[in-house]
């Protein structure tokens, strides 16, 4: 079944979006009659039968609703984008598909990006969050410095950052207790700088080690999204 993204999907008759309408009948080729599905990105799932197909406005009427609730735990990534554009979107695909609740750019010392298309990112998350049928739609924030970043979060988060410099690090298994909410930070391709460690050490933030292999910044990420996802799923 394709599945498509509206934000309102409560009524009976849904109108698709110009974009949806145009990728339902020039790509797909749906003809009335046939059952699509829709998501949210709240929680809402629909099973519909489309009615009115042409380009400009296409109409569907919901034949079944579910609603999926929300993981027990909220994971928050702080990833500094990649000098390729593409590695981010990757990261940004896959940490959809896994399950992610939030995403924040942050701008550091050592990155080689400091300007992101977040319009372009936010499709990149939806297309992921279709493909993958899953009901929640991350949340995409404005990308921020690293200073102004770190000096806002909340004492009573839980937040790791993930570096390659020296000093006392544990693994991301041993810190993280299953069931609770967690924000990783994971720098640029150069990593942290000095300042920016010892900021974070200042800030609360515990440093963690996600293995003895360096791994690029989006590998980095999508293990750190996979562990937390592990741990809790395991048990």
């Amino acid at each position: 079944m394709h599945i498509f993204f509206e934000e309102n999907i409560q009524n009976t008759l849904v109108e698709l979006s110009p974009e949806e309408s145009r990728h339902c009948t020039k790509v797909l080729r749906l003809k009335a009659g046939d059952e699509i599905g829709f998501v949210d990105g709240k929680g809402l799932f629909a099973s519909a039968r489309l009615v009115d197909v042409n380009a400009r406005s296409t109409t569907a009427t919901i034949t079944y609703r579910e609603h999926k609730p929300k993981r027990d735990f909220h994971l928050h990534m702080a990833v500094a984008p990649t000098k390729s554009i593409d590695r981010f979107e990757w990261f940004l695909e896959k940490a959809t598909e896994c399950g992610i609740e939030e995403i924040t750019p942050i701008i550091c010392a050592q990155s080689e990006r400091t300007t992101i298309k977040p319009e372009r990112l936010k499709k990149i998350l939806l297309a992921a969050l279709k493909q993958s049928q899953r009901a929640w739609l991350p949340k995409l924030n404005n990308a921020v410095r690293f200073k102004d970043f770190v000096n806002n979060i909340k004492t009573e988060t839980t937040a790791f950052i993930a570096h390659c410099g020296e000093g006392e690090k544990q693994s991301l298994k041993q810190v993280y207790q299953w069931g609770n909410d967690a924000l990783i930070m994971i720098g640029p391709e150069g990593d942290f700088n000095r300042e920016e460690i010892e900021l974070a050490g200042e800030r609360g933030i515990q440093a963690i080690s996600l293995g003895q292999n360096r791994l690029r910044t989006e590998t980095a990420a999508l293990v750190a999204c996979m562990g937390v996802n592990f741990m809790n799923e395991e048990l």
